[in-house]
């Protein structure tokens, strides 16, 4: 069963969301691509948030907190490949490199990240 990594993105305060997603998918993006294979991600996907007349309407019916500007999805073939990814020195060189881009552009200590397993519901 496959393992996935989800990442909350807020943008750096000095960044309009416009710009945070140009950067994250045509920057950001192609760097993560690069290092897929030497970080064993099988899957890599961004949601980009999008403004709606229906947005504040949502938040406030559920006192929910300011929006993410994105999440990030990456996808291992299984917790063994995940731990891999964790140990070998190439993964973590890479994992290095996506770090400090990161930093670049995302506001990391508001951003949420942890490890999970789906589980579909309708699919």
């Amino acid at each position: 069963m496959s393992i996935k990594l989800t990442f909350c993105l807020h943008r750096l305060p000095h960044l309009t969301r416009a710009r945070f997603q140009d950067y994250w998918f045509n920057s950001h993006g192609p760097l993560v691509r690069s290092h897929a294979a030497a970080l064993g991600i099988n899957r890599y996907v961004q949601s980009h948030a999008v403004e709606t007349p229906f947005d504040s309407g949502l938040r406030a019916s559920r006192q929910a907190p300011e929006p993410f500007d994105g999440i990030a999805e990456l996808w291992w073939a299984d917790e063994a490949a995940y731990e891999r990814s964790m140990r070998e020195p190439a993964a973590r060189a890479a994992g290095k490199i996506l770090l400090a881009d990161e930093k670049t552009f995302i506001d990391l200590p508001r951003s949420p990240i942890w490890v999970n397993r789906e589980r579909p519901v309708v699919d």
